[in-house]
C-alpha cells in the first residue's frame, strides 16, 4: 500500500498551546505523485515486531504506531498476527524533508492493522490514537487531498481546492524539524497578525495562495535560512518550503 507524501502550501504559526507547542493553521496537500510503499510478509528473521527495510531508523515511526496499538488493548491480536509475519517498508520519500513521509508511513499502519484484525476503529478513533504518535498522522489518516490544518498538527478540515502541479526539489539538506522551530522561537513573532493573514489565506485555493512571497507563506523558512545556509538560494529564486524543509517546489508551468 502506498503512504503519499504532504506539502505545505501555507504554514503560519499563530501561538503555542499549554504545553509550549507550537500552534499552526496550513494547507496541507497530498502529493500522490511520491510515495512510501508498506506490505505485510509472510516472513520472519526474528521474533515479534518485525520491520523489514534498506531504511534504517532508530525511532522508527511504526514501532511507535505499533506500541500506541498495543497501549490501546489491541497487543494480543498484535503479538498473535505478527507471529508468522512482518511489515516491509519501501523509502521513497526524502526524509528531514518536510514531506510528511514518517507520518503518512504511521498513519497507513494504523490503517492497515485495522483493517486486518478487524479492530472498526473509525476515523475520530484512530486520529485520537494518531496524536500520541505526532500531529500530522491525522492528516493522513483522514485521507482528504487538501485540508486546512491546525491546531499542533491534528485538527483538519476538508478543503475543496483546485487541481495544481507542484514542481520539486529535494535538495540533499537534512533539515531538522526541532532545530527550525528553535531558530524561529529566537526572534518575537506577531501571532495575532499571523492569525489574521492564516485565515485569509485558509479560504483561497492553494494556486491562489501561492501568488504570494514565499517567506510570507511559510514562517519557517527564513529560520531554515538561517540554520542551513544553502537553502538561501532557494528563498532567493522564488521557491515555496514544504514545512521546515528542506524540499522546495514552484507551481508546475
Amino acid at each position: 500500500m502506498k503512504a503519499y507524501a504532504k506539502a505545505n502550501i501555507f504554514l503560519k504559526i499563530i501561538g503555542l498551546d499549554k504545553r509550549s507547542y507550537h500552534l499552526i493553521n496550513s494547507r496541507f496537500v497530498l502529493i500522490k505523485n511520491l510515495y512510501d510503499e508498506i506490505f505485510i510478509e509472510n516472513t520472519k528473521t526474528k521474533e515479534g515486531f518485525e520491520i523489514i527495510s534498506d531504511f534504517q531508523y532508530e525511532d522508527n515511526i511504526l514501532y511507535k504506531a505499533y506500541k500506541a496499538l498495543c497501549k490501546e488493548g489491541y497487543e494480543n491480536q498484535l503479538k498473535e498476527f505478527f507471529k508468522n509475519k512482518s511489515i516491509k517498508l519501501i523509502k521513497n520519500i526524502p526524509t528531514c524533508a518536510g514531506l510528511g513521509g514518517g507520518s503518512s508511513d504511521g498513519a497507513l499502519f494504523l490503517k492497515m492493522m485495522n483493517e486486518e484484525l478487524n479492530l472498526k476503529l473509525n476515523k475520530e478513533q484512530l486520529i485520537k490514537i494518531s496524536t500520541l504518535i505526532g500531529s500530522d498522522l491525522a492528516f493522513f489518516i483522514s485521507e482528504f487531498e487538501s485540508a486546512n490544518v491546525s491546531g499542533c498538527g491534528e485538527i483538519i478540515k476538508e478543503f475543496n481546492d483546485e487541481a495544481i502541479e507542484l514542481d520539486f526539489i529535494f535538495p540533499d539538506i537534512k533539515c531538522s524539524t526541532i532545530e527550525v522551530y528553535k531558530e524561529f522561537d529566537k526572534n518575537k513573532s506577531d501571532f495575532k497578525n499571523n492569525e489574521i493573514f492564516a485565515k485569509k489565506l485558509q479560504n483561497l485555493t492553494s494556486k491562489e495562495i501561492l501568488k504570494f512571497k514565499n517567506y510570507k507563506l511559510n514562517d519557517l523558512f527564513i529560520p531554515c535560512v538561517n540554520l542551513y545556509d544553502n537553502m538561501k538560494i532557494f528563498l532567493n529564486d522564488d521557491y515555496f518550503l514544504s514545512g521546515s524543509g528542506s524540499s522546495v517546489f514552484k507551481v508546475k508551468v
